[in-house]
């Protein structure tokens, strides 16, 4: 995002969502209380958790006073997706004229906010949402979270999120989403996504279908994000976003499926029959060769761009692998389980 932005401005409500997040929520709350833009209020709401998370925020609340607002969420309801209802929750409690819905293991420089409003109002977009730098520290976060710019980066074309009202082209970072308040209740807010897992692009959709104007950017240098800690985390995780963004459709699956294999593993499989083989054809060498340099190229650009693991983009192919294997475990659970599993809950809205 462009630097010259407000340093004050309409109210901004800023909303955190938070379920079991003692490991992040502390730093979260801190770096939103650091902000150099002139007029917000924070508010808080702990959504049942079982560990030292409302703990955590009643101190906060303590040390800053009418600084930050904590409130403890009510129970479910039937037929919700628990971050939705947190966030509906949330957003009947603000003031703002404009307001930010961002995750509890994310980290806010001090000019993020004041940069995001100044950028919603130069694009006079209705709804903005940031792709925050993403913070990898095990081994298999480094290889398979970076799946996500992948796909951001190679299959949809942004510019047409930003210029062409169809809902079809529609991206959203649920770590960080600003909203024009007005627009945000026309669509009905959160209650208009409120079993839908992939909340954040369901969100897009329904602003464009209000006629709404959505933009999104590279926040890397303003906000990070944390989402995974070890391989169940992202296990986890992805099986429970994967079948539910492409809408429950099992043909839609199974294409997606033959595209990671055809594209990624496939090419290797010819690759190492003909050096086995000494067979140099080239439809069974040099074709091969040539798809897996360029998936290698592209995945070395993305990670250089988002300052991700270089040596470790040559295992694309693995990732790809684990991506398949989760795909396959996220239709079993939803179609055969108990459905995504999240925090404690389980949902199954197929």
């Amino acid at each position: 995002m462009r630097e010259n932005s407000p340093h004050a401005g309409p109210l901004v409500s800023v909303m955190v969502p938070a379920r079991n997040e003692e490991l992040n929520i502390e730093r979260c709350v801190r770096s939103l209380l650091r902000q150099d833009y002139g007029s917000f209020e924070i508010l808080v709401l702990d959504d049942g958790s079982t560990d030292a998370t409302l703990e955590l925020l009643d101190g906060l609340a303590t040390e800053f006073g009418e600084q930050l607002r904590v409130f403890r969420g009510e129970p479910l309801p039937p037929g919700w997706h628990g971050k939705a209802w947190a966030c509906f929750q949330l957003s009947s409690q603000s003031k703002g004229e404009l307001l930010l819905f961002t995750d509890a293991d994310t980290i806010h420089k001090p000019d993020a906010l004041r940069r995001s409003v100044g950028a919603i109002q130069r694009s006079g977009a209705d709804m903005l949402s940031l792709m925050p730098h993403q913070e990898l520290g095990s081994f298999w976060e480094k290889s398979v979270v970076p799946l996500i710019h992948v796909i951001l980066m190679c299959y949809l074309p942004l510019r047409l999120v930003r210029t062409s009202p169809r809902p079809a082209f529609c991206f959203a970072n649920g770590q960080y989403i600003f909203f024009r308040k007005v627009l945000y209740e026309r669509i009905g807010g959160h209650a208009a996504v409120k079993d839908a897992i992939v909340e954040d692009v369901w969100l897009c959709r329904a602003v464009k279908k209000a006629g709404g104007k959505v933009v999104a950017f590279n926040g890397s240098d303003v906000v990070s994000c944390r989402m995974y800690h070890n391989f169940k985390e992202i296990w986890d995780g992805f099986s429970k976003n994967l079948f539910a963004a492409i809408g429950y459709s099992t043909p839609g699956l199974l294409m997606l499926v033959s595209i990671i294999a055809a594209l990624y593993i496939v090419p290797y499989a010819f690759l190492f029959r003909s050096l086995m083989f000494g067979n140099s054809d080239v439809t069974l060498f040099w074709i091969p060769l040539f798809q897996i340099i360029i998936a290698l190229l592209c995945r070395l650009i993305i990670a250089s761009a988002f300052r991700q693991s270089l040596p470790i983009a040559f295992l694309h192919v693995l990732s790809e692998m684990v991506l398949i294997a989760i795909a396959f475990n996220s239709f079993l659970t939803i179609k055969f389980g108990k459905g995504a599993s999240w925090k404690g809950r389980h949902y199954n809205f197929s």
